[in-house]
């Protein structure tokens, strides 16, 4: 990538809220049903109907706001936005414009030079709309329409264009996704579109203060797909204007297969969309105690709980964003920190063992917070070394086997002996002259072919710490 241009990026995230029924009708919302079987007169926009507001869905926007360190509208009202498209029955989506119900929030990132804020403008309720399936026979194109989304419940949460990377973009919606989580407002589920995200991108010359064109990349649901888009398509506007074109204001679909983005159609301006006040609904107005009320409902969020763990545990800032992403890691890691003397070597395994199980988003973690702390004390007293506490955990989530007893029955136990060990390395030496004379050659990593065959003789047991420090002593007696 060229690096006399920046990207600057805002983000428009489309978070569907936690509610079983939708925004303005009593239609079910749960995912997966057969298509065109939840939907109604009212959510299809069928003249003569009349729009109900779910209480819920302002609560829940509200839960959203103060999360994210926004300020409550005490007053608000919804909008028509009028457009003309195929998944839009009724040719217009009630949303909100000039005075939405959360204004001028932030959330705080971890990004490689240190902790940066990224402002949030607005959080608005809005309707879904549905959803359009393409389909390719031979010949033979055609589009199917299932109603079942429309008028699902929705906020978009709208950002300052403060981002300039595709890792920040990539850690401020995974910092969104967990306070969401948390709060309980949305099950975030990006396979289903649960949690969608609106890329506006544009290049500038670095160190130049205006904006370029930008562009929106729309309905992107996977962390590496967005990833990709940006990518992209930060290269193909840089190259646009280095070869003297000029980039247009549109509407950018992402191939998933080719990795490029295509042009849909020219970008609307709000003036386009000819907003006016819904005359079916009636203004929001929210009071000091709805607002108290439902802070109070609010538990503990990621960047407390982040700190906390740094503070009270020695976390490292990365550690702890990892494990407060999700609600379930970070409840499992407190309820196993305080079994156990080494919390630090809990955080370690979890980030780096249990992570990489890749657990789907309702599956529970299958080892008890008992025996993730006892495989910690072992480990961390030395009884274990970091080779035999893998192969614990592997079991264990597998069966639920007792770590002690596996390591008794098994004869686990870390050999720290240094007079069994110094037996062990001499051989290894003995067996593997050319590792030797490779490391007298210098490469240096040529000794870890040694601490390896020493490894294997004692079954993975030997004290890794130990047998690097003989094999310095015996490697210095050689010279």
């Amino acid at each position: 990538m060229s690096t006399a241009y920046e990207m600057v990026i805002g983000l428009e995230v489309h978070v569907e809220l936690k509610t079983k029924t939708k925004i303005f009708c009593s239609c079910s919302t749960e995912f997966g049903a057969e298509p065109n079987t939840q939907c109604c007169p009212i959510c299809l926009g069928y003249p003569g109907t009349l729009p109900v507001l779910n209480a819920k869905v302002v609560d829940y926007a509200i839960k959203a706001g103060l999360a994210t360190n926004c300020t409550i509208a005490k007053f608000s009202k919804q909008d028509r936005k009028n457009y003309f498209y195929p998944d839009l029955p009724k040719a217009y989506q009630i949303s909100q414009y000039d005075l939405p119900l959360c204004i001028g929030g932030w959330l705080d990132i971890e990004t490689k030079n240190g902790k940066k804020r990224i402002r949030i403008t607005r959080i608005h309720i809005e309707e879904d709309a549905g959803k359009l399936i393409h389909r390719q026979e031979g010949d033979i194109s055609e589009t199917l329409f299932d109603a079942n989304r429309c008028g699902v419940s929705l906020i978009e949460i709208v950002s300052e264009p403060d981002l300039r990377s595709a890792e920040e973009v990539v850690a401020y919606l995974k910092k969104l996704r967990s306070t969401l989580l948390y709060t309980g407002v949305s099950d975030c589920k990006m396979n289903e579109g649960s949690m969608r995200c609106d890329v506006n991108l544009s290049v500038r010359k670095v160190g130049e203060e205006a904006f370029g064109t930008r562009t929106e990349m729309k309905n992107l649901n996977s962390f590496q797909f967005i990833a990709r888009a940006i990518e992209y398509e930060f290269r193909r506007q840089v190259e646009e204007l280095e070869s003297g074109g000029k980039i247009v204001q549109e509407t950018r679909r992402f191939d998933e297969v080719s990795g490029k983005t295509f042009s849909m159609r020219t970008k609307e301006d709000a003036d386009d969309y000819r907003y006016f006040p819904d005359p079916d609904l009636c203004p929001i107005i929210i009071s000091d105690e709805k607002i108290a009320a439902l802070r109070a409902e609010i538990p503990m969020l990621p960047e407390e709980r982040k700190e906390r763990y740094i503070k009270s545990y020695g976390l490292t800032p990365y550690d702890a964003e990892m494990i407060t992403a999700e609600l379930k890691f970070a409840d499992f890691f407190e309820k196993t920190a305080e079994k156990t003397k080494y919390p630090k070597l809990v955080a370690n395994m979890l980030i780096s063992e249990i992570f990489s199980y890749q657990l789907e988003e309702d599956e529970p973690i299958k080892i008890g917070a008992e025996h993730l702390a006892s495989i910690a004390e072992m480990l961390g007293s030395g009884r274990i070394n970091s080779n035999t506490a893998k192969k614990l955990l592997s079991e264990i989530w597998e069966t639920g086997a007792d770590p002690h007893k596996l390591v008794k029955e098994r004869n686990l136990e870390q050999i720290s002996d240094r007079d069994v060990l110094l037996a062990y390395v001499r051989k290894a030496i003995a067996d593997n002259p050319k590792s030797i004379a490779d490391y007298f050659n210098g490469k240096t990593s040529a000794l870890k072919a040694i601490v390896g065959k020493v490894m294997a003789a004692t079954g993975g047991k030997a004290n890794p710490i130990i047998v690097n420090e003989l094999i310095d002593i015996e490697i210095k007696e050689l010279r």
